[in-house]
């Protein structure tokens, strides 16, 4: 008896042994949106399944875009995830920066990924980094203030009735803003908000031979209806508002309308966090009738750098953190409204989110975008809120600081868009185009 429990002991240890050996630590660049911050509290699950441990840095938005694609590109090696989205993944992909995910596991399931999101991660069809959740843009507007203005919010309404109803439910006296748009500077921040609008009115940022097209009166339009807009039922500060700052606006419910990710609606639904919780209503992004709605479409996804050192244990963490699993523990712990969405199509399929009252016009949303026929006129690059060239995050970045310049009122639209122009055609004779 002593010998066979020495065995078993022995052999304890040495699985013990084997397991600390194969141990790692990642250390994983994010955003600090609500889902990772959430997929970081949960993180002891997968330390407790691997023995790996895990490392966050946690970034806003655009110090984040900063931060990995300086990494990146000069093959710094601080991080072995990055939490990267639609435009970077192919890019990256193509100049060979990213560790290709084809060899995922069986029981990962890749064909259950949404094919809008499988494709824009991926480059010459392999997969390149798998998304933690998919989005589109939609409406969330205020149910009782849409009401009390004696106004029904349409499934699909046009950018006339959304300028109506703002302007109808705004009482400044009170604090409360009809409308709560993107104004911070960024090529994902105003930039993705405001190009995806544009496309609605009919503007495009070049025409087929790759000319500049901020001289054009659909931009004039577009630009000159935001500011506008925002001027008379948004709310102070606007320039300096991004996706976080609106969410909190809403939440506290300041905001009659807020346009922007469908990964939202979990956020303005939750009474844990929102005050507004049971008063909110979903509807399509604004078209203007000419046959583009006003949506986008990304992916926050993770992706595993060339040259990193702890490879198999960064694929062990992105199976976990974009498997069905993954999505059951966060149903079983916080409650299906709470689960990463827009990535899997089992996900839509089951009864239980079915019941979610976002979950259908967040698909719908998904479905409307078209990243390859984006605008209403024809157009030589891919992307809906921006342009699949390596050159756009630096110029976009440029014409997001103009524009949001022009909501702070320190320039005029026309200013903005000469200027915009100007730095837009240099940059890309610039890149040789």
């Amino acid at each position: 008896m002593y010998l066979k429990n020495a065995l078993r002991a022995a052999t304890a240890l040495g699985l013990i042994a084997g397991t600390a050996v194969q141990a790692d630590t990642i250390t994983i660049a994010t955003v600090n949106n609500g889902d990772m911050i959430r997929m970081q509290g949960l993180t002891e699950d997968f330390t407790a399944k691997t023995g790996h441990e895990v490392e966050w840095v946690t970034l806003e938005e655009n110090v984040l875009r900063q931060r990995v694609t300086t990494d990146i590109t000069t093959k710094g090696g601080q991080f072995d995830i990055m939490t990267i989205g639609m435009y970077e993944t192919p890019i990256w992909g193509q100049n060979g920066w990213l560790v290709p995910l084809d060899d995922l596991g069986a029981d990962y399931d890749v064909d259950d990924i949404l094919p809008a999101m499988r494709g824009g991660l991926s480059h010459d069809g392999t997969l390149y980094a798998a998304p933690f959740y998919g989005e589109s843009s939609m409406i969330m507007y205020r149910t009782d203030l849409m009401e009390a203005a004696g106004l029904e919010m349409p499934e699909a309404p046009t950018w006339e009735f959304v300028a109506e109803a703002a302007r109808a439910m705004t009482d400044k006296d009170n604090e409360i803003y009809g409308i709560c748009l993107r104004g911070k500077a960024g090529w994902g921040e105003n930039m993705a908000f405001l190009t995806a609008t544009a496309n609605a009115f009919g503007a495009r940022w070049f025409d087929e031979n790759w000319q500049a097209q901020f001289d054009s009166p659909e931009w004039k339009e577009a630009l000159t209806f935001y500011l506008d807009l925002m001027n008379e039922a948004g709310p102070p500060g606007a320039s300096s508002n991004g996706f976080n700052e609106n969410l909190s606006l809403f939440q506290q419910g300041k905001c009659g309308m807020w346009i922007d990710a469908t990964v939202a609606a979990s956020f303005v639904t939750n009474p844990d966090d929102s005050s507004v919780a049971d008063k909110v209503g979903f509807a399509l992004a604004p078209d203007t009738g000419k046959g583009k709605r006003g949506n986008w479409l990304w992916a926050w996804a993770l992706g595993i750098p060339a040259g990193t050192d702890n490879v198999d244990a960064a694929r062990e963490f992105i199976e976990w953190a974009t498997s069905k699993d993954y999505i059951e523990m966060v149903a079983e712990k916080e409650g299906w409204a709470n689960v990463p969405p827009g990535a899997r199509q089992s996900l839509y399929d089951n009864p239980s989110y079915q019941e979610v009252p976002f979950a259908d016009m967040t698909l719908k949303s998904i479905l409307s975008a078209d990243p390859l026929n984006p605008t209403v006129d024809p157009v030589p690059y891919v992307g809906v809120q921006f342009v699949a060239i390596p050159e756009f995050a630096g110029f976009a970045t440029e014409v997001g600081q103009e524009f949001s310049a022009a909501l702070a009122g320190q320039q005029t639209a026309d200013e903005a868009l000469e200027k915009a122009q100007a730095l837009t055609t240099d940059a890309m004779e610039a890149a040789g185009y």
